[in-house]
């Protein structure tokens, strides 16, 4: 087992470089859902507070730039209804339902990737064992006979593959459900903004 170089089994293990490719997928969407989760969450109260004391004072241009500068998803959504704000109260509603459904789209958009690569990346590196163990019989024939050593390689392949396949999706699985909950998270917080915002304007 001393004389098995890993890294030459990973350059000829294609399995390997799919499993060290879908990591770096994972990471890579994870930190940019990060990123972005960290702008877009957040509570609209503080924010219709600024936006009812600006409209009333009758200034709606400042309120409209109060809303335009928070990153946060709840901010686009009250910002949507400054816009259309001289609307019936149903017409209000159904708008701002369009809206939230549009800043949905967005707190998901590359989610599926996460989602896809928890499910099957597994299947990669079950694919990969089942390789290696052909080697190792592969070997063990051409040899004809011989110790552990002949099958090692093939059997080195097939356990690293086995666990590069659970190391890659474990962690995407639970980031994807991490995610999520965000989304819903900040699904409520846009509906309630919208409710509290047809209220505070009076809408009829």
């Amino acid at each position: 087992m001393n004389d098995i170089a890993l890294l030459d089994i990973f350059k000829e293990s294609f399995t390997l470089v799919i499993l060290l490719f879908c990591s770096i997928l994972s990471v890579t969407f994870t930190i940019e859902r990060w990123w972005y989760f960290r702008k877009a969450k957040g509570s609209g109260d503080a924010l219709l507070a600024v936006v009812g004391k600006l409209l009333q004072g009758g200034k709606q241009d400042q309120a409209m730039a109060a809303a335009k500068e928070s990153p946060k998803a709840v901010a686009r959504v009250i910002e949507y209804g400054l816009l259309h704000r001289g609307r019936s109260r149903d017409q209000l509603e159904d708008l701002l339902f369009t809206k939230r459904l549009e800043e949905r789209l967005k707190l998901e958009k590359f989610l599926v990737v996460l989602g896809t690569l928890g499910n099957t990346v597994p299947f990669v590196g079950l694919f990969g064992t089942v390789v290696g163990i052909i080697k190792a019989f592969r070997d063990l024939a051409l040899a004809g006979a011989g110790g552990p050593a002949v099958v090692a390689k093939g059997i080195a392949e097939a356990l690293i593959a086995t666990a590069g396949g659970l190391a890659v999706a474990i962690p995407a699985v639970i980031v994807y459900n991490y995610f999520m909950r965000k989304v819903k998270d900040t699904s409520v917080e846009m509906e309630v903004a919208s409710a509290r915002f047809v209220v505070m304007i009076g809408a009829k």
